[in-house]
C-alpha cells in the first residue's frame, strides 16, 4: 500500500460529493470555501483517508482517475471528454505496441490516453499547428505522467507533412476541423488494415469526411456518438439525473484498404 508523497496529485471529495484537485507540497495549505487544509494532514497517509478542514468540512482523499484529471486539467484547446476518450481507444483499437499518429495535440487529453494504451513499447507521434496548444499539452502530459513519455514525439506543423518522413503507422486519430484534407498523405503512411478515427462536432463535417474517405483508400466506415446520462439513486427513488452530457462530438471510424491481390 503506497502513501501520499510530496508532488503527488490528490483528489478531495467533500460531503456533498464535490471534487477538488490539488498537488501536495511540504508545508503547503489548500484553501477552499469550506476552510483550509494543511498538506501535512495527507502526506504519509494512504488513499481513502478522511480529513477535516478548519471549518469542519470532512473530505476524503483519493488519487485522481484519468477521467478526473481530464475534467480539471488546464485547457488551451477544447478537451476531448472522458465519455469520448473510451470509445476512441476501443473503436480505434489502440493496443500495446501500436504506432499511432495523432493530429491535433490540443490540450493533451487524447494524447495521454493514446500513450497509456500504446504503452512503452508503442509510439505516439502528435502534430499540432499551434505552438501554444503544444505548450499547454506538454504541461498537462508532464503533470499526468511526471515527465514526457519516451514513446511520445510532439511535432509542430501540418500532419500532412508526415508523408515526407519514413514513418509508418498502425492507427491514426484526428481531432481536426478538416480531417479530409490530409487523407491522401495519411493513406501513404498507414499500414494496410490500419484504423483511422476522426472526432468532429458537426454533421456537415462528418458528411464531407465520410465521402472523402471512400475515395481515398478507406473502407468499413461507421459514424456514431456517445451520450452519457447519470442516475440519481436513493432509498426512495431511482431516476435519471435532470442534466446529462449529451452531444460533444461524432466519431467516424474507417479501415485502410490494401492493394488488390
Amino acid at each position: 500500500m503506497t502513501v501520499f508523497e510530496p508532488g503527488e496529485r490528490v483528489m478531495l471529495v467533500d460531503q456533498r460529493d464535490r471534487t477538488y484537485l490539488m498537488t501536495l507540497e511540504v508545508g503547503g495549505t489548500y484553501h477552499t470555501h469550506s476552510g483550509t487544509l494543511p498538506h501535512h494532514a495527507l502526506l504519509g497517509k494512504s488513499e481513502g483517508v478522511r480529513v477535516e478542514t478548519s471549518k469542519g468540512m470532512v473530505m476524503t482523499a483519493f488519487r485522481p482517475r484519468f477521467a478526473d484529471f481530464v475534467l480539471k486539467m488546464p485547457r488551451g484547446a477544447q478537451v476531448v471528454y472522458p465519455k469520448d476518450l473510451g470509445p476512441i481507444i476501443v473503436y480505434a483499437d489502440i493496443y500495446p505496441g501500436a504506432h499511432v499518429l495523432e493530429a491535433g495535440t490540443g490540450s493533451g487529453a487524447l494524447t495521454i490516453a493514446l500513450c497509456r494504451s500504446a504503452g512503452p513499447d508503442g509510439r505516439v507521434v502528435s502534430y499540432d499547428l499551434r505552438a501554444e496548444h503544444r505548450d499547454q499539452a506538454v504541461d498537462n502530459i508532464e503533470a499526468f505522467f511526471g515527465k514526457l513519455p519516451r514513446s511520445l514525439e510532439l511535432r509542430d506543423g501540418n500532419v500532412a507533412d508526415v508523408e515526407r518522413t519514413e514513418d509508418r503507422f498502425d492507427r491514426c486519430v484526428l481531432d481536426l476541423p478538416e480531417p479530409w484534407a490530409p487523407l491522401d498523405a495519411l493513406r501513404h503512411v498507414m499500414n494496410p488494415g490500419g484504423v483511422l478515427c476522426a472526432y468532429l462536432p458537426t454533421t456537415v463535417q462528418v458528411q464531407e469526411l465520410v465521402l472523402a474517405l471512400r475515395g481515398n483508400g478507406f473502407q468499413h466506415v461507421e459514424t456514431f456518438e456517445t451520450l452519457r446520462r447519470s442516475w440519481h439513486v436513493t432509498e426512495r427513488s431511482v431516476r435519471p439525473d435532470h442534466r446529462m452530457v449529451g452531444h460533444t462530438g461524432f466519431l467516424t471510424i474507417a479501415r485502410r484498404v490494401g492493394e488488390v491481390g
